[in-house]
């Protein structure tokens, strides 16, 4: 299996979990201002622009290349900010507005994808954005 393919494996997987826990995917694969948010969920209260990191490695253990959510550097986020604040500015909300991070976890020995753990970090990537239409910044 490709590392494109494990990849989106390991999103459908995360979208299925922000599922589970009552979130309604809005979208995913979305490119703006040259960025890719891989999920765009609603979780009644928030706004959610999750990146997802999955890796083959054992939760438990950390490798040499650190935890997944480390591949998430300053010119990720700063990548992510822009493209939420370009779909902010498509799609106004009143809603707070948050970018998580998703960590998927597959086991080492297999393959094939075989999810060991998710790892959901709230509010990873934090920054003022851009003021909603009634001048509210929504940003958590």
């Amino acid at each position: 299996m490709n590392t494109r393919d494990f990849g989106k494996l390991g999103e459908k997987y995360a979208a299925e979990y922000l599922q589970s826990i009552g979130c309604h995917i809005i979208d995913m694969n979305v490119f703006l201002r040259h960025c890719e948010i891989d999920i765009i969920a609603d979780d009644g209260i928030s706004l959610i622009f999750a990146e997802i990191k999955t890796r083959r490695q054992d939760p438990e253990k950390i490798s040499d290349f650190g935890i997944p959510a480390s591949a998430v550097d300053t010119r990720k986020q700063d990548c992510l900010i822009r493209a939420a604040d370009e779909y902010l500015s498509l799609h106004p909300t009143e809603k707070f507005v948050r970018i998580d991070v998703i960590e998927v976890y597959s086991d080492p020995a297999s393959e094939e994808f075989s999810p060991l753990k998710i790892n959901h970090i709230k509010n990873a990537v934090k920054r003022k954005s851009k003021f909603n239409r009634q001048g509210h910044n929504n940003f958590e």
